[in-house]
């Protein structure tokens, strides 16, 4: 099983970014899948989760109203769509898959104990 997230970059407050994840080594429509952070010293964090139906998404506080989760169940890809980015956002994203939990569980849940983990890409955000 691959997880390849691409489009990190170093970008401006203000500016947007869209990350995106490819997988492949799974059937994907069966997953739900999230989207995670860890910056230097902290501890990885859930940003947004979709579920395998695509209709359940959660969001945490700290991105909650800048950014949008989405899935295409036919490029294999989830992906998201961060704006108004601001400097805490400067992190490491990574991706994940596990299957069919609701999008809270994948949230809130040990993170060891995810089926799957992707590499990850790093934004900066700096002026």
């Amino acid at each position: 099983v691959q997880l390849q997230a691409s489009g990190g970059g170093q970008v401006h407050p203000g500016d947007s970014l869209r990350l995106s994840c490819a997988a492949s080594g799974l059937t994907f429509s069966r997953y739900t899948m999230g989207w995670f952070r860890q910056a230097p010293g902290k501890e990885r964090e859930c940003v947004a989760t979709i579920t395998w139906t695509g209709g359940i998404t959660f969001y945490a506080d700290s991105m909650k109203g800048r950014v949008t989760i989405s899935r295409d169940d036919a490029e294999n890809t989830v992906y998201l769509q961060m704006n108004s980015l601001e400097p805490d956002d400067t992190a490491v994203y990574l991706c994940a898959a596990h299957l069919r939990i609701t999008a809270y569980t994948m949230a809130t849940m040990r993170r060891d104990a995810m089926d799957y983990w992707g590499n990850g890409t790093q934004v900066t955000v700096s002026s």
